[in-house]
């Protein structure tokens, strides 16, 4: 007993919290609510390297890194470097007849602000490098305060911040954009790449090294410690039937009020049950978006001028212009990403709204992988998005060679936009709400 830490009990009215390291901690059992089916578990103790899995539809509850604060810093530090140098040189140039252009990073949304496209101009800029340099900041300011053992004022709503910034940062995505579109002039023109071309290519591979760095699980102990468990939580058993829900921002599990809502005891989100009319509001959005796409399609996506001869392009219409270029590997890209991603995600999340109610568990396991495989690539339908404001910054020579966009290209972001929030207002959890277990013994659970 001498060697035992020292544990002092809370005053009174004060929430119960167990400061034990996670790794460490084997005499009580922490309790997590999967996001996507519900399954209340019990976290076992986890090495770096290590990962927590959902029993029931595989989802992955937590990853343990090694020196988390320090790696987070570290890759957050040298991502903010490399944007800073993209911002600051020029990102890529081309000449053509004795005529060319040479533009910076910011100016493929600047760009689209002279040709009243200024939704379009917002949403490349947002995505591409003011959410990524937030998202950065933030992740520096916390792991400081970790790192000097103090958490740094405001910690908790950054953190909080950071978990909703994370689908909307689309360098990665940028980049394929900028490649189709220097395959796309470089047999007309010459191209030069500059040295925030390479910078930002390196700002991307660390932005996502930074993302997938984050010990969610790790950073929330340390900056608010575990308040207890509710008292009577059953591991083996969904969390809604106990009244209970888990924080989908830090990952607590929470006793909810009567009415099924409630706030999170460490970071404050707002809980509920279910997402409230997740069924109506996904649907609603899946029909903005459906409506959405007929423009996207129909109208041109840019206009290309060369030598005084005006030709608009739409999505459909590039792609069959690449095949006819033989660039067979660029016309691929372009039609899986603006025609089977954005379609196939409609069709995916209005089957999965349809059938929400008629499962079984293992229909809901492969029902579920697809919700994932939906949520995952509806980002990556901004590649068409990205190419026509690289072009239309970069092909700049007069009625020699000149790009334009179409009005489609504020239609086909829409698009992108509606599809990722129905993906997002979508609940998984409702597909697992009708299924019962395939084992009986499975609902005998142990208290947490």
């Amino acid at each position: 007993m001498l060697n035992q830490p020292l544990r002092f009990l809370p005053a009174p009215g004060e929430p119960q919290v167990d400061h034990t390291p996670p790794e460490a901690r084997v005499s009580r059992r922490r309790l997590r609510a999967c996001h996507e089916c519900d399954w209340l578990v019990a976290l076992p103790p986890l090495r770096p390297g290590q990962q927590a899995d959902c029993p029931r539809c595989g989802h992955t509850l937590v990853t343990r890194h090694h020196r988390p604060a320090q790696r987070s810093m570290a890759l957050a530090m040298a991502a903010m470097v490399a944007l800073l140098l993209a911002i600051s040189f020029p990102f890529v140039s081309f000449s053509v007849g004795g005529l060319g252009n040479r533009i910076e990073l910011t100016q493929t949304a600047t760009t689209l602000i002279g040709f009243d496209q200024p939704l379009v101009a917002i949403a490349v800029i947002m995505t591409i490098a003011v959410l990524p340099g937030l998202y950065l900041l933030g992740v520096m300011w916390l792991q400081l305060g970790l790192l000097q053992g103090q958490p740094l004022p405001a910690s908790r709503g950054i953190a909080r911040t950071l978990a909703h910034l994370n689908p909307w940062m689309m360098a990665d995505v940028f980049i394929i954009g900028a490649l189709v579109s220097l395959i796309k002039v470089a047999d007309l023109a010459q191209i030069e790449l500059g040295l925030s071309f390479w910078a930002f290519c390196a700002f991307a591979l660390l932005l996502l090294a930074t993302t997938q760095s984050i010990d969610s699980d790790w950073m929330w102990f340390s900056l608010a410690g575990e308040p207890l468990a509710p008292e009577g939580a059953r591991t083996g058993a969904t969390a809604a039937g106990q009244g209970l829900t888990g924080c989908s921002t830090c990952g607590l599990v929470n006793r909810l009020e009567a009415d099924g809502r409630g706030y999170c005891r460490r970071c404050g989100e707002r809980l509920h049950a279910r997402l409230p009319h997740s069924l109506q509001r996904t649907w609603a959005l899946i029909a903005a978006s459906a409506l959405m796409y007929i423009p996207a399609n129909v109208y041109p996506i840019m206009t290309t001028t060369s030598l005084g001869h005006s030709a608009p392009s739409t999505i459909i219409g590039g792609v069959v212009e690449l095949i006819q270029m033989g660039s067979w590997p660029v016309a691929t890209v372009i039609f899986v990403a603006s025609v089977i991603v954005p379609v196939g995600k409609l069709v995916a999340l209005s089957w999965l709204c349809l059938v929400v109610s008629r499962s079984s568990e293992l229909n809901a396991v492969h029902r579920t992988r697809l919700y994932r495989l939906t949520e995952f690539i509806g980002r990556w339908s901004m590649v068409d998005v990205f190419v026509v404001a690289i072009l239309v910054a970069l092909i700049r020579a007069g009625s020699l060679m000149s790009v334009t966009p179409g009005p489609a290209a504020l239609a086909f972001g829409a698009v992108v936009v509606l599809t990722m929030l129905a993906a997002m207002t979508f609940d998984p959890r409702l597909i697992w709400d009708t299924p019962l277990p395939r084992d009986p013994d499975a609902t005998q659970g142990t208290p947490g």
